[in-house]
């Protein structure tokens, strides 16, 4: 004997287009300042994929032990200020470059551009 089995309806879901800030979509504190942070990570784990480094040799560069450079392998910057992580792309040879000038944003956000 078959049973018949009733189709629920689901509602589609809902897509919200992002603002180009995931941090600030979830609506973490300081949104823009873990955008840098993010950012940098990932350059300083592009220079040390790109080296062929393994962790221990990047930490031995950082000055970090290997469980942080796991970490920022992982993108999990959240231990480092932006300003350890200037300071581990110079570590890695890398010049970086801070522009100022007038904002055209609401007083007091933050807005930087790494690329």
């Amino acid at each position: 004997m078959k049973t018949k089995t009733k189709k629920k309806n689901k509602a589609a879901p809902t897509v919200t287009e992002s603002s180009g800030n995931v941090f600030a979509d979830l609506g973490l504190r300081n949104p823009e300042q873990e955008l840098l942070k993010a950012r940098l990570t990932l350059q300083i784990y592009r220079i040390i994929r790109e080296r062929k480094m393994t962790q221990t040799e990047a930490a031995k560069v950082l000055g970090i032990k290997q469980p942080h450079v796991s970490l920022l392998a992982s993108n999990r910057s959240g231990s480092f200020s932006v300003g350890r992580l200037i300071e581990f792309l110079t570590a890695l040879g890398q010049d970086v470059q801070i522009t100022v000038r007038p904002t055209r944003k609401e007083h007091g956000a933050l807005s930087v551009t790494v690329p």
